[in-house]
Parts: structure tokens; C-alpha cells; sequence
């Protein structure tokens, strides 16, 4: 197969025509959201989601987000709308909150990896809510990378993976929030969390009151079979050995700069995922930067590009530092030590 690559400005918008046309004809497009790059179909077109699970080699029982331009698309998609689903998408919408709610018989549970409920956002990317305009369905998308893999947060990252693999991949430079999707099951009593994102515990509850964590997030509970992409397997792995490292700062220096030595003279390759504050106290040869310790959204915005990166320098382990897990944060450490395989070494 021949990917077509359309790289979209504000002034071409109508370059987006053929990958709308082709989403309509059941066809899969990647394509930019604010959260990560997702890989599209017709949400509603039984055969084409079928092709999405093919093309990444996902499980097929991992759900898949239904993505929306116009909140009164939900009253086709979903049944029993709640009153805070509606408060919700006034204060987060177009944006990185996803909400499970009971399915419509319209959508087709190729789409809900055989549950009765349906996970739908709006994304806050001029050139995502464009192609759903367009293309005049509602497009079910998964981040646009070979299952497990890092997220795509650039075009690059997509033509890495799937290449070949898929009809069109629409660049709309970098992704803006680098983690994906808030998702929030409003089918309980009290809303769970059941992936953090760019839309915080905190944010929500100043709109609809409590939400609670979903015990997944912390690696307190298995999975059986998953409400939510992101909940059962493995994800966001680069091919190195991830190994978060949690604990007073100086103890972390000091325990990463030992155990990088013995790697080095052991002839692993590794890398240092670290603040930017941080630096001078790292004696390794390869630290990579994320950011400012004071602003987590930076390590959020690009942590799979950092992974992407060490898979690109053949880098065999990889330490990273742990962050509180407030704000943004939570999302970020819920992608690394998904990562990590769960595993944080706690000094």
C-alpha cells in the first residue's frame, strides 16, 4: 500500500477533502488532535473499525474514543446523556476529556470492543474537528502507532510506524498536550477516572463535584476487560528497559549515578530522563532534559518523543525520575510507569 502524506497550513484546509472522502469510503486516516496523533475510521462502519485493530496489531478487546465535532452528536451515539455529561462538555469541550456513556444501537461494538458503552470526545485541533466536519461521521481513533509503542506526537512518529500500512497521513505539526485523553466513566454513581490526562482530577470536580481514581491507575487492581484504552496492557514501551526512580532527590542522584556506571562498564547503553534543574547532578554521560521540574506539563508534552528518541540511539535502559503526581503529572507517571511494566523503585 502507497500512504499518502498531506501536510496541512491554515490556508489549505482543503487539502483535507481526499483523507475525508477516503474516511467516508471506510478507509484509515491519521491525523493531529491536541492530544497525541490518532488513527481514524468511520465509527460507525463496522468493517473499517475492523481495519483500525489490523493495522496497529491491537487486541480487539481495547475499546476505541469516538471522536465528534458538535456536542448534539452525542444524541445519536449515546443513551441516558446525564445533565453533568452536558456541564462537562460546555467546560472541557472541544478538549482532552473523554466520557464513557451507555451506547446508542447505532454504534456497533466493533467500536466498543463488545460493550455497552461508547467513549466520545471532542478534540481541540482545528484540523481534527475539520476532517469530522467533512467527512460527515464520527471517527473512532486510537493513537496512530504499532500497539504498545510510544504515542505519535509528531507526523514523523506515524510514517515510523505505519507507513505502508495505511491510505493517508495528514500532518498538522506537534501535538500540543503530548499525553492522551482524560477518559471519565459517567455511567456510575460517582464519575471514575479510568486514564488521566490533560483534564485534571481537580478540574473536573470544580464543574460536577467528586470524581474518584480508577485503583488501575496505580497498579492496584488487574484488568480483566478494559472500559477504557489504556487500562489493560502494556503501553507507551520503548524497546529499552524503562526503570522509574521515586525518593528524596539526592538519594536519587546518587542511586541512578551508581547504577548508570555499572551499566556503562557492563556495556549497556543508557540514558537519564530528567529536569532541566536537575542536570548538574547527574554524572552519566546521556541525560536528556524533559522540562522544568515546576511545570509538569512539559514532561507530559514530551516523554514519547523522548522514548522515540532513545529507540532511534539504540539506548538499552532508561532512567527516569519520578514526579508528584498532581496536576498533569498524574498523566505523565501514569504513561511512564505503564512504561516501566509498573515497576518504580521506591528509595
Amino acid at each position: 500500500m502507497v500512504t499518502e502524506y498531506i501536510i496541512i497550513t491554515d490556508n489549505n484546509m482543503s487539502q483535507l477533502d481526499r483523507a475525508a472522502n477516503a474516511l467516508k469510503d471506510g478507509c484509515l486516516v491519521a491525523f493531529p488532535t491536541e492530544t497525541v496523533y490518532g488513527l481514524g475510521a468511520d465509527a460507525l462502519n463496522p468493517k473499517a473499525v475492523l481495519s483500525i485493530f489490523t493495522a496497529k496489531g491491537r487486541p480487539n478487546d481495547n475499546p476505541l474514543i469516538v471522536h465528534i465535532a458538535q456536542t448534539k452528536t452525542l444524541e445519536i451515539l449515546a443513551e441516558d446523556i446525564k445533565p453533568d455529561v452536558i456541564k462537562l462538555a460546555e467546560a472541557f469541550w472541544p478538549g482532552p476529556l473523554t466520557m464513557v456513556l451507555k451506547k446508542a444501537p447505532i454504534v456497533p461494538y466493533e467500536t466498543t470492543a463488545g460493550l455497552d458503552t461508547v467513549a466520545v470526545r471532542m478534540p481541540d485541533n482545528d484540523i481534527a474537528l475539520e476532517l469530522i466536519r467533512r467527512s460527515g461521521v464520527p471517527i473512532a481513533a486510537p493513537s496512530a502507532n504499532l500497539s504498545g509503542k510510544p504515542s505519535p506526537t509528531i507526523a514523523k512518529h506515524v510514517v515510523d510506524d505505519l507507513n505502508g500500512r495505511i491510505p493517508f497521513i495528514i500532518d498538522g505539526g506537534a501535538c500540543r498536550v503530548g499525553v492522551e485523553s482524560t477518559v471519565l466513566d459517567m455511567t456510575s454513581e460517582t464519575p471514575i477516572i479510568l486514564r488521566p490526562g490533560g483534564v485534571t482530577p481537580s478540574m473536573l470536580e470544580q464543574v460536577i463535584g467528586k470524581v474518584t481514581l480508577d485503583k488501575s491507575i496505580f497498579g492496584l487492581q488487574t484488568v480483566d476487560k478494559p472500559r477504557s484504552p489504556g487500562m489493560k496492557y502494556t503501553h507507551y514501551k520503548p524497546k529499552g528497559e524503562v526503570v522509574v526512580v521515586s525518593g528524596d532527590k539526592s538519594d536519587v542522584f546518587e542511586w541512578v549515578n551508581k547504577k548508570a556506571k555499572k551499566d556503562k562498564q557492563s556495556g549497556l547503553q543508557t540514558v537519564v530522563i530528567a529536569a532541566v534543574e536537575h542536570l548538574p547532578f547527574y554524572s552519566v554521560e546521556n541525560v536528556i532534559p524533559y522540562g522544568s521540574i515546576q511545570a509538569p506539563e512539559e514532561l507530559a508534552a514530551s516523554i514519547f518523543s523522548i522514548f522515540r528518541e532513545c529507540d532511534m540511539r539504540g539506548v538499552e535502559k532508561i532512567y527516569v525520575e519520578a514526579i508528584p503526581k498532581t496536576g498533569i503529572g498524574l498523566a505523565a507517571m501514569n504513561r511512564i510507569e505503564k512504561a516501566a511494566g509498573g515497576k518504580v523503585i521506591q528509595l
